[in-house]
Order: structure tokens, then sequence, then C-alpha cells
């Protein structure tokens, strides 16, 4: 049963017609044609699929459509541009934190959640966010330096 819904993404307004029950990660890829977040493992496992919605750090493989209502979704490709990255993707970039760039909507979006809920979060805490967010490349080490900047950087 198809419908019509309307959702932002980024900062746009979009109008699809789909399954309510179509995972919001189908929508992102195959009818708003974004390349960020990934399809990992489909059981909300990976992290390679995660989006934010209203702040928070989301699974969208396994979120329905439905589920967004109006909320703002905000995908790693939404928080800046090439040209002018988001000050966590910078950071990213600075550090040299990303090699096959699978994981980084997981890494990066659950990151900039946790340090915007808590901007003093401790390096345990950040690590326990991150835990459920696979990386195959083991930029571990990296990747935290980097989140470690952008965390002083906003200080």
């Amino acid at each position: 049963m198809m419908a019509a819904i309307s959702l932002k993404v980024n900062g746009r307004v979009h109008a699809v017609e789909v399954d309510p029950e179509t995972p919001l990660l189908y929508v992102l890829s195959d009818d708003l044609q974004l390349r960020e977040p990934k399809f990992g493992c489909g059981l909300a496992q990976c992290g390679a699929c995660t989006v934010l919605i209203g702040g928070q750090a989301v699974r969208s493989c396994v979120m329905p459509v439905r589920a967004v209502k109006q909320q703002e979704v905000t995908t790693l490709e939404g928080l800046g541009t090439p040209e002018r990255p988001h000050a966590i993707q910078q950071a990213f970039i600075d550090e040299g934190a990303a090699q096959c760039g699978f994981c980084l909507s997981g890494v990066i979006l659950t990151a900039k959640a946790v340090l915007d809920e808590n901007p003093k979060a401790s390096d345990e805490q950040i690590r326990e966010a991150m835990a459920n967010v696979l990386c195959r490349c083991f930029a571990h080490t990296r990747m935290m330096r980097a989140v470690q900047r952008y965390q002083r950087a906003r200080a």
C-alpha cells in the first residue's frame, strides 16, 4: 500500500510515494538518490546506515519511513559540503581518520550526537556510544583523535 509521505532531509522537503513500512534507508538512497547513509547489515548492528533525527543517531535500515513524521533527517552529506565541511568532518580530514569511508555515517553522526548532548563527554563515554559502529579498516585510533579534535575545537 503506497502513500504520499513528506520528508525534510538535509534542510529540504521531499515528497515521496512509498509504502509507509519501507525502511528510511531505502527512501534516502533509492528515492532521494543520497549516497550516505550506506546499507551495511540491514539489522541495525553495524552503523553504516546512521542518520540524525531530532539530534539523535538513528539506524535508518530498520526505521520505517512512517516513523519519521515531521522530524528533520540529517545525513552525513547534510552536515557540510566538500567546499565547506562541518567542523567534525574537517577534523576527520585533518586526522586522516577515514579509509574506505563505509562506516563514516555511523562514526561521525554518532560522535556528533554524543557531543551535542554532552559537550564534555569523556573519552570512555564517546567510545561507549560508538562501540556498536563497526569499522573494517581499523582506523579507530585516528577516528578517536578526530572526535577529540572536534570536541576541543567546540570548547
